[in-house]
């Protein structure tokens, strides 16, 4: 299994590490505060504890990282521990801001690490009926939806109640509706502090007349956690606060109009028998579980972002009293894509790329930073991108896809994500994982099967037919492909001597073959090239004529 940190004891921090040392995946729990490690050490005797975030990101055992820490802190801790190599796990928010937010999303893109927030309702038995029942069409079309989230609990000062409370009820209403708000509109009571409001609701206006309301609150003088759907065949109620068998109810209502006046018809509630499980040990297991299998989570960094874009506008209209605010107003893109191009939303697009004409980025893909995508170029769904990739013209990447930084991918390149295609049967959701790694060239009208890796810095000429994995380095030829020589950083040919060393004509950079993989000795295969080798110095063909006359 694999074993996790658990960094944070606060109030919430607790629950988790009860849950994942129950799951038995609990390695280390990390907080400043040595009494908290104490009490920890105490209860747990065979779990480590320290309190240095250096220590966990050393440890090579620990594959994910959850963050339960204040939520200023979720930024930097979640930023570190993917770059360190780590799948992290934080709860909510994501972040504070946006832009920090995109960066966490384009880091585990492109680290190819799993990012999952804890938005935990997702995780709740009644809210996976609710969406179950929503989806059936037993409802009908939605019309209205609100939420309740009020006690008089524990007062925050570094976040008010919009972000504190609200990113779960924003959370449902996304999954609920499977869009994004148009517009939304906000405003609050700042009752104890001066500059954090106490009190907030929010209205969101959706694409086809669906409306949202969310009411949030810890100055209230019960406990209240109520989801309401109005839909043209029926109303559910989600209520969180009663008995497991009250939780969950179907109202068969309908509004029949009689004379030009609109009649209720009552009728009596349909409980709906649930399985008693605590949401956040469903929660974290399904971390592991995401660990165990390279799963995206249901509550991904992609989900998390869409929340924060809603929270944002409830923040904006906040402070500008009430003013209505589009989702226009937080679009802005750092990418270029041309008018004639497709992007549909959400996606993740990173600053600097280029998306050319005719091509199209379907929903829920990450591209990089500084990508260049040609004429007619097809992202399909969630596929994964770094940063620094060229796709060339015509090329279509298909979901189960996912091509790490600095790849190059040559003009009709062919990628497929099923090895039986057939037109009768469905396999959606069984699409086949290919992976491209870093720095790896896929010629033109070159063909890769789904289900294999293409090693890092390997060059597939043009035309080769690729059916099995490609190691580090390698030259590949032919149909079906065959290794037939290793090629340098700078894809120039290699051949190793009696030691298993070989040299880069262009740059000089010494490679070492050692039990058939291939190693650059001067330079780590994660790092990027230095400067001064980012520029090409000699072509081709000139380096093949010194050869030949050597």
């Amino acid at each position: 299994m694999a074993k996790v940190a658990v960094v944070g004891t606060g109030y919430w921090g607790q629950n988790l590490v009860r849950n994942y040392h129950s799951l038995g995946a609990l390695k280390t729990v990390c907080d400043v505060n040595v009494a908290a490690l104490d009490s920890v050490r105490f209860a747990y005797p065979d779990v480590q504890v320290t309190p240095e975030y250096s220590r966990v990101l050393d440890d090579p055992d620990i594959q994910g990282v959850v963050i339960a820490t204040p939520a200023a802190m979720h930024y930097s801790f979640a930023r570190e521990a993917l770059e360190r190599g780590k799948d992290v796990y934080v709860e909510k928010p994501l972040a504070l801001q946006m832009d920090h937010a995109q960066e966490l999303v384009q880091l585990a893109a492109s680290k190819n690490r799993l990012l999952m927030v804890g938005h935990l309702l997702h995780y709740h038995p009644a809210f996976i009926r609710l969406k179950e029942i929503v989806q059936s069409g037993r409802l009908g079309k939605l019309q209205y939806i609100y939420s309740n989230r009020l006690s008089l609990g524990r007062v925050r000062r570094e976040e008010n109640s919009l972000w504190s409370f609200a990113p779960h009820d924003i959370s449902m209403l996304l999954a609920l509706t499977q869009a994004m708000p148009e517009r939304v509109s906000a405003f609050g009571a700042n009752v104890l502090q001066e500059s954090v409001a106490d009190v907030t609701n929010t209205f969101l206006k959706f694409p086809g007349g669906l409306a949202g309301h969310i009411f949030v609150s810890w100055l209230h003088p019960f406990k209240e956690h109520k989801l309401v759907v109005v839909a043209e065949k029926g109303m559910a109620v989600f209520e969180d606060t009663q008995p497991w068998e009250r939780k969950l109810a179907i109202y068969p209502h309908s509004v029949k109009w009689e004379g030009g006046v609109p009649v209720p018809e009552k009728s009596a509630a349909e409980y709906i028998e649930l399985e008693r499980e605590e949401p956040l040990a469903s929660e974290c297991r399904h971390f592991l579980t995401c660990l165990e299998n390279r799963t995206r989570p249901v509550t991904d960094g992609e989900e998390g972002l869409r929340v924060l874009r809603v929270l944002e506008l409830a923040q904006r209209s906040l402070q500008n009293q009430s003013m209505p605010e589009t989702m226009n107003n937080i679009e802005k893109t750092d990418y270029y894509a041309h008018e004639t191009a497709c992007v549909d939303q959400p996606c993740s697009i990173g600053a600097g790329t280029k998306i050319w004409h005719f091509s199209h980025v379907l929903k829920g893909a990450r591209i990089g930073k500084d990508c260049s995508l040609g004429q007619n170029v097809s992202i399909a769904n969630d596929v994964v991108i770094g940063d620094n990739v060229k796709i060339q013209n015509n090329v279509s990447v298909y979901t189960g896809t996912i091509v790490e930084d600095n790849v190059f991918l040559g003009p009709s390149a062919v990628f497929t994500n099923v090895t039986n295609p057939r037109s009768e049967v469905v396999r959606r959701g069984l699409y086949e994982k290919t992976l491209i790694r870093r720095g790896a060239s896929i010629g033109a009208n070159a063909t890769v099967v789904c289900g294999i890796t293409v090693g890092r810095y390997a060059f597939v000429a043009a035309g080769a037919v690729v059916a099995k994995d490609v190691p580090d380095y390698a030259l590949m030829v032919g149909v079906p492909a065959r290794r037939v020589a290793w090629v340098s950083r700078h894809g120039h040919r290699m051949e190793p001597d009696q030691q298993g060393l070989m040299r880069c004509p262009e740059t000089g950079l010494t490679y070492r073959l050692k039990d058939g993989v291939v190693s650059c000795v001067e330079i780590d295969e994660e790092a990027p090239l230095p400067e001064q080798m980012r520029l090409g110095t000699q072509t081709y063909d000139s380096l093949k004529l010194v050869k030949e006359a050597i």
